[in-house]
């Protein structure tokens, strides 16, 4: 008779260097508000106009192709380890392990406690930009579920000090393998020159493993915090579609920014972008808001977790 054994719960590394981390998540951040830049006011969930970052001064971040030469480093990195082969073991891994196991709030916390007041932008601990973000959505009248998202969505930046290889599969804009790199992903697809996937027979090809009309579910993102947080969200939580799509996808630039990987949509991925364009600007326009008492929105906070995340300890 066989019998299951239980991975371990495994302790946090104490090796990485979280204020790094950060700092880049930074460097991408200011990337990623650059090319929104151009953007109309984008639509926003159910019709509605938000004007949340109507009044938002958008020239003062630094020129797209100005950044320095340690962003573009870690984008040659991530394009270059990024493949099919890796992303596979990545997800085999996720599913045989169980890394912690926390509250929604105690992750917050361990967060901050490697993670702290490391943001130069606005100098606020990792719980505050949570409450931030949170609080920009819930101050813009938009429902409880989309509260909570904003609450969570970076929770996923654990995977650093679990079994992560480095910041190159945790942060960055996301893109799907398996099939040809598309020029709409950041620094364009000559940047994974030295992917050993650019010249595979198969995954060189416009569709890959794929199928046009395949539907964003079923394909393989580039593996990162994103994708671990959607994972963790869609088996143990109780938010809608709408709110997975906004945590699995709002890095997924070249898609619902550039325009990229369109026929790979199926049913039901116009909604799906819609929802992540009506995400976007409360995660990269909120930092500039004052800053959250935490004490006084805890109790609204934790009412909202307890309604979504009913298990009340995760499996991370």
């Amino acid at each position: 008779m066989s019998v299951a054994v239980q991975e371990p719960v495994q302790a946090f590394r104490t090796d990485r260097d979280g204020l790094a981390l950060e700092e880049m998540v930074d460097e991408i951040e200011h990337i990623n508000i650059l090319k929104d830049q151009a953007r109309k006011e984008l639509e926003r969930q159910m019709g509605d106009t938000s004007q949340f970052d109507a009044e938002k001064d958008k020239t003062q971040f630094r020129n797209y192709e100005e950044a320095n030469d340690r962003v573009k480093n870690f984008y040659k990195e991530q394009h270059t380890k990024h493949t099919v082969a890796y992303n596979l073991k990545a997800r085999n891994d996720f599913k045989c392990k169980t890394r912690a196991e926390m509250t929604i709030w105690e992750a917050m916390e361990k967060l901050n406690t490697l993670i702290d007041e490391s943001d130069p932008d606005t100098e606020l601990s990792q719980i505050e930009h949570l409450l931030q973000s949170a609080e920009a959505i819930r101050r813009d009248g938009k429902p409880r579920w989309m509260q909570v998202t904003g609450l969570v969505h970076d929770l996923g930046k654990l995977l650093f000090f679990f079994d992560a290889q480095g910041q190159w599969d945790v942060v960055g804009d996301t893109f799907p393998v398996g099939c040809a790199f598309d020029e709409g992903i950041i620094y364009g697809n000559k940047s994974f020159a030295e992917n050993p996937d650019f010249n595979d027979p198969i995954y060189s090809t416009k569709y890959g493993i794929y199928t046009p009309g395949c539907g964003l579910d079923n394909i393989m993102l580039s593996w990162g915090h994103d994708e671990y947080l959607y994972h963790i969200c869609k088996d143990q939580s109780t938010l809608p579609k709408e709110a997975l799509a906004m945590i699995r996808f709002h890095s997924f630039y070249p898609w619902h920014s550039a325009g990229a990987y369109n026929w790979m949509m199926g049913p039901g991925d116009e909604e799906q972008l819609a929802s992540v364009k009506a995400f976007n600007p409360f995660d990269l326009y909120s930092k500039s808001d004052e800053k959250p008492k935490v004490e006084e929105l805890k109790p609204y906070y934790m009412e909202l977790i307890n309604e979504y995340f009913p298990q009340k300890v995760i499996k991370w």
